[in-house]
């Protein structure tokens, strides 16, 4: 019995063991079948968020082929290394990530994910250059010229930055992403200096006073005190009574008066400028990339236009239209819904006083002559 167990035993090893060896030959010849074929062309796929792009395809290829030395379609699929030219292109400043491969037609395909600039920065000796999310530099590009949030005075020109410029630099990344994300401050914000502190002082679009921001942390604080500011003090006073402000601080905004005589109708004109980019950002903060810098603006808009109120102590008005129930004496009936006497009008009669008697006058005794 148990010899008949021990030889059931080995013909089932040996039996699943010439299966997995055929599975392997199979696989080896479809490989071997798939490198004796070629390539039939090749795909290029880009993806940018922001739609500017700064490489083409045709520069994307001469890294491939090492411009034009190398031909592509037509060449035997064993000759392809897809690691090293992946790696390749990542060399690149301004690709991010690369990925190829083949599909079932023999096509090449690549995917290319490119970097996306945040922000410019210009350097105390006059350079310029620009930074994406992850504080990599990048070059200026001949190809297009980004809309983005300007930075100048950056204290170093260095690819390798000590422990302070790399704080600026975040500090940079976090109040860039805040401006190029909401509208309003990207068309208020004409660039951000950086001095000698490494603090921030904004030069705004319209109005001709300098905004002390400090540094970049509590960015979002800072600026929903500076728009409050501007709705409440700078959309009447004009933008430029005032000749700097200063946000810096938590919970208060400092700001120094100019000295000399300001003029009422540019005064009146700098208001209207003003309130008319508030409006243009409100329109445009409902197309916004940034659902965070959305909800924080509404919010804020909210607090300015509405005032505070209790509505534990407060009653909803009663329409005008609405007529007010006759208050009955009558037993209310059974399962009839119980009314808010507060919103109803007594209209009991008036009982009016009975009238008083007057009391009759006694007799009186004539006086003795």
């Amino acid at each position: 019995m148990k010899v008949n167990r021990h030889i059931r035993k080995l013909l089932f090893i040996g039996l699943w063991s010439i299966i997995g060896a055929g599975v392997v030959v199979l696989l080896v010849a479809a490989i071997r079948n798939r490198k004796d074929k070629t390539c039939a062309g090749y795909e290029i796929s880009m993806t940018n968020a922001e739609g500017q792009w700064f490489m083409n395809k045709k520069e994307v290829v001469d890294i491939l082929t090492g411009n034009g030395a190398v031909a592509l379609k037509g060449r035997s699929l064993k000759r392809f290394d897809l690691r090293s030219m992946e790696e390749r292109l990542k060399k690149n400043v301004w690709i991010r990530d690369a990925e190829l491969f083949f599909d079932n037609n023999e096509v090449l395909q690549v995917k290319i994910e490119e970097r996306e600039p945040i922000a410019r920065l210009f350097t105390v000796t006059g350079n310029s250059f620009y930074i994406d999310s992850s504080c990599e530099r990048l070059p200026l590009s001949e190809k297009v010229s980004a809309r983005l949030p300007v930075f100048t005075g950056f204290p170093t020109d260095k690819l390798r930055v000590g422990s302070a410029d790399s704080t600026l630099l975040q500090h940079i990344k976090q109040v860039s992403l805040f401006i190029g994300h909401n509208p309003f401050w990207m068309a208020q914000i004409a660039q951000t200096d950086i001095v000698t502190d490494r603090k921030f002082e904004m030069i705004p679009m319209v109005g001709n006073h300098v905004i002390e921001f400090g540094d970049g942390t509590d960015f979002d604080k800072k600026f929903g005190r500076l728009l409050q500011f501007y709705r409440m003090v700078l959309s009447k006073t004009g933008m430029d009574v005032y000749e700097r402000v200063n946000v810096q601080y938590d919970r208060q905004v400092i700001g120094v008066k100019k000295g000399g005589y300001v003029s009422r109708v540019d005064s009146v004109q700098a208001a209207r400028s003003i309130q008319n980019l508030m409006t243009a950002a409100q329109t445009a903060l409902t197309d916004s990339v940034n659902r965070q810098s959305a909800r924080a603006q509404e919010a804020l808009t909210s607090v300015n236009n509405s005032p505070a109120k209790n509505p534990t102590t407060e009653k909803p008005p009663i329409p005008a239209t609405t007529t007010v129930p006759k208050r009955t004496n009558n037993v209310t009936r059974k399962n009839s819904p119980v009314k808010d006497q507060s919103y109803e009008t007594s209209r009991k009669p008036v009982k009016k006083p009975a009238p008083v008697k007057k009391p009759q006058p006694k007799a009186v005794m004539p006086k003795k002559t």
